[in-house]
């Protein structure tokens, strides 16, 4: 699929991400795969994987479901850490994933490239790149360099927004976005733990919302619930 029929695709959907961390007990790159044949049958429109399950994740989930797949991977490193190199983009886009997600902020990454040297090296392996950024200025960047799509995802996880927003997803971030680039694809993502903020972040211009905590850990929802109760 080409790049215009990718993004059509995506188009006013739902994109969920399937990741499970170190210790959790969905950490298996089956269990995610098995998660992602849900969502698809759920609804979603495309897939996000990967985080510290990195490569056999996005393969695995590339092999179940039909779906595009937006793929990274994730190092316990301060900094950039979703995606940080280019061999890391490159092996990514060779798993089978049709996105690649990388961290599309000003800050300096690991191997010292741009992030336009980064972005047209996945473009040469014929995938799309998805640039996580955390403020405006990291989205006007990124389309600058190259990025097919541009995703609010590190709102409140870098050094100079942790602490700025809220509990809920930065709504504000997808606005200026939209705003500031209204022929670039914009995907709201981080904190999207409601179908109505999901409805308000394509309200506000987001071409798609993903989710990932609020369907994707049954922890993570029980205990929403437990509290609920009191227990």
């Amino acid at each position: 699929m080409n790049r215009n029929g990718l993004i059509r695709q995506l188009a006013g959907g739902l994109i969920v991400s399937c990741q499970a961390g170190r210790g959790h007990a969905l950490r298996d790159s089956a269990a995610i795969a098995r998660m992602a044949s849900a969502a698809a049958d759920g609804g979603a429109r495309a897939i996000r994987c990967g985080g510290v399950g990195g490569l056999d994740d996005v393969a695995a989930v590339r092999e179940a479901v039909a779906l595009p797949v937006i793929g990274l991977t994730k190092q316990d490193r301060d900094g950039v850490f979703i995606t940080p190199t280019l061999d890391d983009a490159v092996a990514v886009a060779r798993r089978g994933a049709e996105i690649v997600a990388l961290d599309g902020t000003s800050r300096p990454r690991p191997d010292g490239l741009d992030l336009a040297a980064v972005i047209k090296a996945v473009h040469d392996e014929g995938a799309l790149v998805m640039a996580d950024v955390a403020t405006l200025p990291d989205g006007e960047l990124a389309a600058a360099a190259g990025a097919d799509l541009v995703a609010s995802t590190l709102s409140g996880y870098t050094e100079d927004t942790a602490g700025r927003v809220g509990p809920g997803p930065d709504l504000e971030l997808v606005a200026g976005l939209r705003r500031a680039l209204p022929d670039q694809p914009i995907v709201a993502e981080g904190r999207y733990h409601s179908p109505e903020s999901v409805a308000e972040a394509l309200r506000l211009g987001a071409t798609a919302v993903v989710v990932g905590t609020a369907i994707t850990d049954p922890t993570w929802i029980t205990r929403s619930f437990a509290r609920a109760v009191g227990s």
